[in-house]
């Protein structure tokens, strides 16, 4: 028989005065603290606080924000930068920092935020116009995200206009000043900038050296793809048979205006493959 002393029977039940105190003292919702509904945390406030404060030396501290894990946090630190540019902030590292969060956030509003910062940097960002587009196209993005790309690079696109319209442009080549019209053509071929004269001599080498590419496509691929090389074939087939699309040594304009020529491009990554080898 067991025996339990009234001490043990007492412990056992809370007191009148537990219970009076518990009614008293209810437990607090997680988001309220003594003073009320929780506060905005130190980071945000800091982040918006540097965004109103208008000063240029505030951007490496607001790039530091832009690593935080809180999308929040990111989002309010991209918003600051923007509202920098008409300050003096350096287009050029502000750009740098708003571009990784601009294009691939996790958190598509924070990638809203940074699209919209970007913008404001206009000629600065010029250089990421083929990611712009590219996102703009991207229909597994959300439509704001799309919209807000589309949005700064049509931006992007108006400031380099307006910053180019009374700049002098000289042949790369032989450095002569070159028109308009040889300018127009020049962007339509993604090329560097040329005069007509040294334009036809560079166009001659590389059309030669492109025929000699594309003799030696003699290796087809099971896509149909024809390849100079096995190694080229077996990357290819690989793709394939992972239902990877890809586009065999096209042209795309990526950096500065510059027109490259990679063995491989998938555009689901936005990844481009260089294969040395035989």
């Amino acid at each position: 028989m067991e025996i339990m002393t009234i001490g043990s029977l007492q412990s056992s039940y809370p007191s009148p005065l537990t219970c009076s105190a518990s009614l008293a003292n209810p437990p607090r919702h997680p988001h309220e603290d003594f003073h009320g509904p929780r506060r905005p945390p130190l980071r945000s406030l800091q982040a918006l606080g540097l965004g109103q404060a208008e000063n240029p030396g505030a951007l490496p501290e607001l790039t530091q924000l832009l690593t935080m894990p809180s999308a929040e946090i990111r989002r309010l630190a991209a918003s600051a930068i923007g509202k920098l540019a008409g300050f003096g902030a350096d287009p050029n590292s502000a750009v740098r920092a708003l571009v990784p969060v601009a294009l691939r956030d996790p958190h598509p509003k924070t990638q809203q935020y940074a699209l919209k910062a970007l913008k404001a940097y206009g000629s600065a960002a010029n250089s990421h116009l083929h990611d712009l587009d590219n996102l703009t196209a991207n229909e597994r993005a959300k439509h704001y995200v799309r919209r807000a790309a589309r949005s700064a690079a049509t931006a992007i696109r108006e400031a380099r206009r307006l910053a180019e319209a009374g700049a002098i442009h000289r042949c790369s080549q032989c450095q002569r000043p070159v028109s308009e019209e040889e300018l127009d053509r020049r962007r339509s071929a993604f090329q560097p900038v040329f005069c007509d004269g040294c334009f036809d001599e560079v166009f001659l080498e590389r059309r030669n050296f492109g025929t000699a590419v594309e003799l030696n496509k003699t290796i087809v691929a099971q896509a149909g793809t024809l390849a100079p090389s096995d190694g080229e074939r077996l990357i290819a087939d690989w793709l394939s048979a992972h239902n990877i699309a890809y586009r065999y040594d096209e042209r795309y304009r990526i950096l500065s205006g510059h027109a490259v020529r990679p063995d491989l491009y998938l555009p689901e990554f936005e990844l481009y493959i260089e294969y040395w080898g035989t």
